[in-house]
């Protein structure tokens, strides 16, 4: 078969007349095809829904919208984090569309911080990158442990009936168990993954419309317009008084949800057309999670009625806000409670579907960080089993992910540090390429199939400002007077992944990383490989 020479956006690929442009793009980037690419743009932008996952992120930390700000903060707040966030998006998808590989954040950092400051940048964004997935995953994961911990408790009497609460040590048992099954499901082809991916995105699409019709339909009393859209809630036993302050606490809830859709550019190389589909997984899961998202916050806030009740641990749910309201919108209906805990399971669902995909992206960035020598013992995580699965490095992600979990045994605050990393270790690994990209890359970049011309320096310049903003609002005390226990060690544990990865750097792989490191370098191999 003879190889041809055609142009393709603004960048030279390979191609025959049956080559995917995909897989083109990754022989001319260096790289074998070793992963079997079946994936379809619907499957891609699944994956990457499916851990957005608006019912996981909004459900966990809907205690927090609620005493920060309340309805208002919730209500607006919500599309001012999606705002910003989409334009993260927008500059990843751009990068994306140029380089379509598994590899993803860090080596796109690699190709734009130009030869002599790739391996580092590559490094960096690559660690972070790959810390922050893992703790993405033990975080769903864990709040899914969580939340079968209330549902039991209502299911056997509740908080003020006599029920059952399971000890910090079932909870790690049940926190294992999912991630067990997880890196089981994991362990199966592609195909499988694939129709695992799209129930899951159908599954959080429509758990969120039969929820947020539910719940206030059922519920003998609502909460009013004026209440969802401009009621302002500053009783928050924090000691933090200040509005501006507390609406920018407030946003945590919105922005914390409204991330992993990187999920989309590590599936590149299982993705058919992944320049073009790669970056459309990106662009439309943030979209679509905007809006599915709001629709699921005024659902629920219509039936919030009773802010201070709904979080106070004396109530049947312990604290646990959303599983209060949903237990009495049934209870005060029909008498019983068994309808909301229902709805529970609804929202239990979509947040193992969500841990599922977090897997997922988390295994395929191991593979890659891997493929090019990042990680201990690189050799044996980049391995691919005969359906084509980087299966041991899925049994690390999950294996790791458990023992993120083991500080809530000594300490939840140690935990909370831990996972915070979730959060701005992700974002850093975010911005990272964006910033190379608008600086040391502004004139050489080469765009893909997808771009945004003359706005792509401005889009991106505004979603470096804005993780920058999120990393200081992650990092903001949450409760005066600070002492060991309120104090917000988020920043510690960010400052220490920080050291931890520089460190590593300059006493070891300054020495032996070269960055991504391309397994096919002539022409004759990739026309070889075409053949």
């Amino acid at each position: 078969m003879e190889a041809k020479e055609e142009t393709k956006g603004s960048y030279t690929i390979f191609m025959d007349n049956d080559l995917d442009s995909g897989q083109a793009r990754l022989l001319e980037l260096g790289y074998k095809q070793e992963l079997k690419r079946d994936l379809s743009f619907l499957s891609n932008f699944a994956f990457s829904f499916a851990i957005i996952s608006v019912m996981t992120g909004i459900t966990t930390l809907y205690n927090t919208g609620l005493t920060f700000g309340g309805p208002l903060t919730m209500t607006y707040g919500w599309f001012i984090a999606g705002g910003f966030t989409m334009l993260v998006g927008l500059s990843m998808a751009e990068i994306c569309s140029s380089y379509p590989t598994s590899g993803g954040l860090y080596y796109w950092s690699a190709k734009l911080a130009g030869q002599s400051w790739a391996p580092f940048a590559s490094w960096i964004t690559g660690w972070f990158n790959i810390v922050g997935q893992w703790a993405v995953t033990t975080s769903i994961d864990y709040s899914l442990a969580q939340l079968i911990q209330v549902i039991i408790l209502l299911s056997t009497g509740g908080h003020n009936g006599g029920g059952y609460l399971a000890s910090k040590y079932v909870v790690i048992v049940f926190h294992a168990g999912i991630l067990l099954i997880h890196a089981i499901i994991n362990s199966l082809s592609i195909t499988w993954l694939s129709f695992f991916g799209q129930l899951a995105a159908a599954w959080n699409m429509l758990g969120v419309f039969v929820l947020m019709i539910v719940i206030p339909t059922v519920a003998t009393k609502r909460a009013s317009a004026k209440f969802v859209f401009t009621h302002f809630n500053t009783d928050n036993n924090a000691g933090i008084q200040s509005k501006p302050y507390i609406f920018l606490i407030g946003l945590l809830m919105s922005q914390y949800t409204l991330m992993g859709y990187d999920a989309s550019a590590h599936m590149t190389e299982e993705t058919k057309r992944a320049d073009i589909n790669g970056p459309r997984g990106i662009i439309s899961s943030i979209g679509i999670s905007i809006i599915v998202g709001w629709g699921y916050i005024l659902g629920i806030t219509f039936a919030a009625t009773n802010i201070p009740y709904l979080i106070s641990e004396d109530n049947d749910a312990g604290g646990y806000a959303i599983a209060e309201v949903f237990y009495l919108a049934f209870k005060s209906r029909y008498g019983s409670g068994v309808g909301g805990i229902v709805c529970l399971g609804i929202v239990a669902v979509a947040i193992f579907f969500c841990g599922m995909s977090s897997v997922t992206s988390n295994s395929r960035m191991a593979y890659a960080f891997s493929r090019d020598g990042a990680m201990p013992f690189s050799s044996l995580w980049h391995q691919v089993n005969k359906q084509e699965v980087p299966i041991n490095a899925v049994w690390l992600s999950a294996a790791i992910s458990v023992c993120m979990a083991l500080p809530s045994l000594g300490s939840l605050v140690a935990f909370q540090a831990m996972v915070s990393i979730a959060t701005i270790g992700l974002y850093v690994a975010y911005a990272l390429p964006i910033l190379f990209r608008i600086t040391l890359a502004r004139r050489t970049f080469v765009q893909g199939p997808f771009n945004l011309g003359r706005y792509s320096l401005l889009v991106g310049w505004v979603a470096v400002l804005w993780v920058i903003i999120i990393a200081v609002l992650f990092s903001l005390p949450v409760s005066y007077p600070i002492t060991k226990d309120t104090f917000n060690y988020t920043p510690v544990a960010v400052g220490g992944l920080f050291i931890l990865v520089v460190s590593s750097w300059v006493i070891s792989a300054r020495h032996w990383f070269r960055g991504p490191v391309r397994n096919i370098n002539k022409i004759e191999d990739i026309v070889r490989l075409i053949d």
